[in-house]
């Protein structure tokens, strides 16, 4: 069985993905991309679409069933993999349409940094869930965390523009490589949270 195709499925055809969506697309239609309300709402919107399907799966004891279908290597970077890009694929779709209203002009980010900036906080929301052992840790762990980047940059290290989560998909300042020093920050922290969530996932099947 291939884990990753199914859970991309189940991820972006979900009613959860639907309803990010929507909202997603409500916020930039009616604030913009550079609103805060948008930028809040960047680690909540990308956590919707898969961050507490482990979580679920795990809970309700459907895993058992399911894992030794799959294997437990490929049942966790499904997971993974699904999360992450349903989150961002939810960010950058919604831009699609809200481009495709008339509103482009206004666009002043990078689509593909925003896709990886919503995968980030995707997978983030489902480690955290994971490690927590809590779905409501998954709305709202990766919201607190982008929050204290905000004020940690704002606050006290104004020079650390890399600290500054908006700088990941809407850069105002000169990095090093220009967008690709963003995208190879992105890539390594996406490694860095990829390797724990594999870790506290491993250790929470091993006996199922």
């Amino acid at each position: 069985m291939n884990s990753f195709e199914t859970d991309l499925k189940r991820a972006v055809c979900s009613v959860n993905f639907m309803a990010g969506l929507l909202i997603a697309c409500v916020i930039l239609y009616h604030a913009g991309l550079d609103s805060e309300l948008f930028q809040i709402s960047v680690p909540v919107l990308s956590s919707i679409p898969y961050s507490t399907a482990w979580l679920n799966e795990y809970q309700s004891g459907f895993i058992k069933e399911y894992l030794p279908r799959c294997g437990k290597t490929a049942y966790i970077l499904g997971k993974f993999l699904a999360c992450g890009i349903s989150g961002g694929g939810l960010l950058t779709f919604a831009c699609f349409v809200w481009q495709w209203l008339g509103k482009e002009e206004e666009f002043t980010g990078n689509l593909f940094l925003l896709f990886l900036s919503g995968m980030f906080w995707a997978v983030v929301s489902a480690t955290l869930a994971a490690a927590a052992n809590s779905r409501y840790v998954a709305y709202g762990g990766a919201f607190v965390l982008f929050y204290v980047l905000v004020i940690v940059y704002e606050r006290y290290f104004k020079t650390l523009y890399c600290l500054y989560p908006v700088e990941w998909y809407a850069p105002k300042h000169t990095w090093v490589l220009g967008d690709t020093g963003i995208i190879l920050m992105l890539l390594g922290m996406l490694l860095v949270i990829g390797v724990i969530y594999y870790e506290i996932l491993r250790r929470c099947i091993e006996n199922v």
